[in-house]
């Protein structure tokens, strides 16, 4: 990272400690009695120290934070016992487990930031971002409108934001997810707090902007002896960020330790489980077909590669989607996002292809394209020799049988108030003839029984399950027409580390079982090498190198392929990413006058089947 000095040592046992967490008990109240969220937790943050509190959904790592910052009485949670100490720089620490809400008020986005882990929840939809950007600069430091808009803007560009300016006065609704997130974080460090917690700050940022991000965190630590706090359950960004590293398992601390300690010698079963279940960049190395991972407490068999099959399923060329920008008093067209441009590939029966990019590239685009979810512009798309673009509304719904999706977050795909049972069986009764009564009963128990979720579960509903669980239900009702294809848009991407590795494994036994081909979008560079066959990189809407997954890995060609896979974090203390090693320039807008044409994709073969864009394409 950068060369500055550290304002304080971590490791220097003399220094006092900014935050020290003193055998915490939270409960929560329930209709069912008393539900312990914390029980016995004790560790402490020191100045210009990094702690990553790690551990699965229900862990009780987010709780802990929340207790910090006495938030978590509003979500319904009770301190029942324990010390939060805080260093304010007088002779004593403040117990801020007993300190008043005004106090609290003055400390929270002053003395401690946070930065939360959903950012559309975090910001005001009724606010610009420039408002609430400024709102805790003008209460804490009283500073002028002028000033404190400046100070905003610089804070955008320090979380690489493209067109600063605009986005002050836009709402959180007109940004990204990745915008949005950047913008969570840059109010967080906008008055420069002693303590720093950061709750999942990157699960939802691609790989560069999380670099970028991390690099951010950490040159703020070394800079001014900020203490961070860090939350996560991606072992990578640990190994790339962490001091020191606390392992949480239910509610209790598993382990704790020097992060080189950790990933060297864990001890607790739990925390070499959850390093188990870890994909690395780079584990795949000179293998030519993907496998499942051997999870630790799994009996069986190795994992056999699947090899999949060289008969073309989908054939794509020239695909080319636009969206309209509308503009002044009559709202006509006045530009158009350019979001895929002349994108082509082929994917074969029984294999994966992955694309991968940044937000905004227009991966997810190109695959809701490939369904017709998105009407595309032009282009050729060939699904086992049938031509999707020249079907009708009622042959293409016919067609949707053989071509499903998996999206993102399982919970908002999902409809809350039906059984589980009836949203997987739902496509089954909308195309009549696949099975009648008791076989529609007797097919949906069976595809529970093949993503191995209980027959319990049959009558229970969306918010019962957990993340992993609702996305096998994902997973089931797209298997439930015996598709050909299935688009997977980042399907475990929010997934703890653990249950990702069950998805992913779930996936691919499928996939060998039946003969499943994946078009999978992802920004996980270790997920893409674990699943993959073929690899396409994506950037401002095409496709800028494409070849055989170990072709793509273990040889990039193009320099926005290097820079993406120098950028992912490895989940390896000893091998972390430098600041001085990022290099990334600013992503030119995708948005284009009314009648601007675009050359013409051209490519390279540098390989067999290995295929880079030239620098006679583009824009």
């Amino acid at each position: 990272m950068l060369d500055a000095a550290p304002a304080a040592d971590p490791t220097d046992s003399a220094a006092r400690p900014v935050a020290r967490i003193d055998s915490l008990r939270v409960e929560f109240r329930t209709r069912r009695g008393t539900i312990v969220g914390v029980k016995d937790v004790s560790f402490d943050v020191k100045p210009g120290e990094t702690v990553c509190v790690v551990g699965e959904s229900g862990s009780g790592k987010s709780v802990s934070s929340l207790s910090l910052m006495r938030l978590i009485e509003f979500g319904g949670g009770e301190i029942a016992g324990g010390r939060l100490l805080f260093d304010r720089g007088g002779q004593s620490a403040l117990d801020l487990a007993t300190a008043d809400e005004e106090l609290m008020r003055d400390i929270r986005g002053n003395e401690i930031g946070m930065i939360f882990q959903e950012p559309m929840t975090a910001l005001n939809p009724v606010f610009t971002v420039g408002r609430q950007l400024t709102e805790g600069l003008r209460v804490h430091r009283n500073m002028s409108k002028r000033d404190a808009r400046a100070r905003a803007l610089e804070l955008l560009r320090e979380v690489r934001i493209p067109e600063p300016e605009r986005r002050l006065d836009q709402y959180p609704h007109e940004l990204s997810g990745g915008m949005r997130q950047r913008v969570v974080i840059a109010i967080a460090l906008a008055c420069r707090p002693k303590l720093l917690i950061a709750d999942e700050p990157t699960t939802a940022l691609d790989v560069t902007i999380q670099a970028e991000i991390l690099a951010l965190i950490d040159r703020l630590k070394r800079e001014t002896g900020t203490a961070v706090m860090f939350i996560t359950h991606d072992m990578a960004v640990v190994a790339q960020m962490a001091d020191r590293v606390v392992v949480m398992f239910r509610g209790e601390k598993m382990e704790e330790g020097p992060v080189e300690e950790i990933f060297a010698n864990p001890r607790h079963a739990y925390t070499r489980a959850l390093l188990a279940a870890v994909p690395r960049l780079g584990e795949m190395e000179g293998t030519d077909a993907p496998s499942p991972m051997r999870l630790v407490g799994r009996d069986g068999p190795e994992p056999k590669p699947i090899p999949g099959t060289t008969e073309p399923l989908l054939r794509v060329r020239g695909l080319t989607t636009r969206f309209p920008v509308k503009g002044g008093l009559m709202r006509r067209t006045v530009a158009r996002v350019h979001a895929v441009e002349d994108v082509s590939f082929t994917l074969n029966k029984g294999q994966t292809l992955s694309l991968v990019g940044e937000s905004g590239c227009g991966k997810s685009t190109a695959g809701r394209s490939l369904l017709r979810l998105v009407e595309p512009d032009s282009g050729e798309i060939e699904l086992d020799g049938r031509d999707v673009m020249a079907l009708s509304a009622r042959d293409l719904r016919k067609a949707r049988a053989d071509m499903q999706m998996i999206f993102q977050d399982p919970f908002a795909s999902l409809n809350p108030q039906m059984p589980l049972a009836e949203q997987v069986a739902e496509p089954i009764r909308n195309f009549p003839g696949l099975a009648k009564g008791d076989e529609i009963h007797d097919r949906v128990a069976a595809l529970f029984d093949r993503v191995e979720l209980p027959r319990s579960y049959l009558r229970r509903y969306p918010h019962e399950l957990s993340g992993g669980q609702r996305q096998r239900i994902a997973i089931a009702r797209a298997l439930a027409l015996n598709p050909k294809l299935i688009v997977s848009d980042e399907a475990v991407s929010a997934l703890d580390v653990s249950v990702q590795a069950q998805v992913l494994n779930l996936m691919m036994e499928l996939q060998s079982e039946l003969g499943l081909s994946y078009l999978f979008i992802s920004h996980d560079m270790a997920v893409v090498e674990r699943v993959s066959h073929h690899v396409g990189v994506m950037y401002l809407g095409r496709i800028v190198e494409i070849g055989p997954r170990r072709a793509v890995f273990e040889d990039p060609r193009h320099p926005y392929t290097k820079a993406l896979m120098q950028a992912v974090p490895v989940a390896d203390p000893t091998r972390r990413t430098r600041e001085r090693d990022l290099n990334f320039k600013p992503i030119p807008s995708p948005i284009h006058p009314n009648g601007h044409e675009p050359g013409p994709s051209v490519y390279e073969e540098v390989g067999p089947g290995h295929h880079v864009l030239t620098s006679e394409s583009g824009y």
